[in-house]
């Protein structure tokens, strides 16, 4: 059975880069695959992606060496037990904001005696190159449990809700943390509460043993992250990339309106 690297490093307290995933395609999924990103997250909270698709991205993004995660559209038991039966080696659960809801995204992402993942499906087994049998025995030692800190409750219940076992990463979005302090949102600012969000949940999940993570929108804010401790680290997504890019082109050649293209 193949190893989720990507968990192994973070447990071995080294940082791991990836990116998003929001366009629905596979092409870009094949394309973001090759580039060198460690893990790729797909998205389907924000974006029009189906599961059909998912599962199609998970298995190009596995068999290219890079390890495969889903956000989910929202913390329940049928998302969770689909992204990681349809070949996810793990899942990004959005506004996990108390202790029972960390509970809840454990219950489901792991098998028993840790949680309560029911068993089926063969998609799982076929992304990590074994059998079932196999799968069923090791596949909480490989599976990825992150949890997003993007409110305010989150960061004050931070300490209830990484104690709980089988976490992995404390993932901030920067967006909705911002939009949750009454600021506009933002990956990055000065702003103090925002400032101190961080710090806290930085060491808190260090307290409890859980990797901290983040979403940056280019590789030097990824450096600045990185040597501060955060080892979870997003850069942009296949739709920012896309848009940053060429939206440098056009306006360098007085093309467009010239505003700033969105970076996620």
């Amino acid at each position: 059975m193949k190893k989720n690297n990507v968990r192994e490093k973070l447990i071995n307290g080294e940082s791991c880069i990836g990116s998003w995933l929001n366009l629905s395609s596979t092409t870009a999924a094949q394309l973001m695959s090759r580039v060198g990103f460690e893990w790729l997250t797909v998205e389907m909270e924000h974006s029009p992606i189906s599961f059909e698709t998912a599962a199609q991205n998970f298995s190009i993004i596995a068999g290219s060496g890079v390890a495969p995660l889903l956000r989910v559209p929202c913390n329940s038991i049928e998302n969770i037990k689909r992204a990681l039966d349809t070949g996810a080696w793990g899942v990004v659960v959005p506004m996990v904001n108390s202790q029972e809801e960390a509970e809840a995204v454990v219950s489901a992402a792991r098998y028993a005696p840790q949680g309560n993942r029911s068993v089926g499906g063969v998609l799982h087994a076929a992304n990590f190159d074994t059998s079932t049998g196999d799968y069923y025995k090791r596949a909480n030692e490989e599976t990825l449990v992150v949890v997003m800190t993007e409110h305010v409750d989150a960061v004050r219940d931070a300490e209830d809700i990484l104690s709980v076992p089988g976490i992995d990463v404390a993932f901030i979005g920067p967006n909705d943390l911002h939009n949750s302090m009454g600021l506009p949102p933002a990956f990055e600012s000065d702003h103090p509460e925002f400032l101190d969000a961080l710090d806290h949940v930085l060491k808190t999940a260090k307290k409890h043993g859980v990797a901290a993570g983040i979403h940056v929108p280019d590789a030097e804010t990824a450096r600045k992250r990185i040597a501060e401790g955060f080892q979870f680290v997003a850069i942009a997504s296949d739709a920012g990339f896309m848009l940053g890019k060429a939206g440098e082109m056009a306006k360098s050649l007085g093309l467009g309106s010239g505003q700033v293209m969105a970076k996620y």
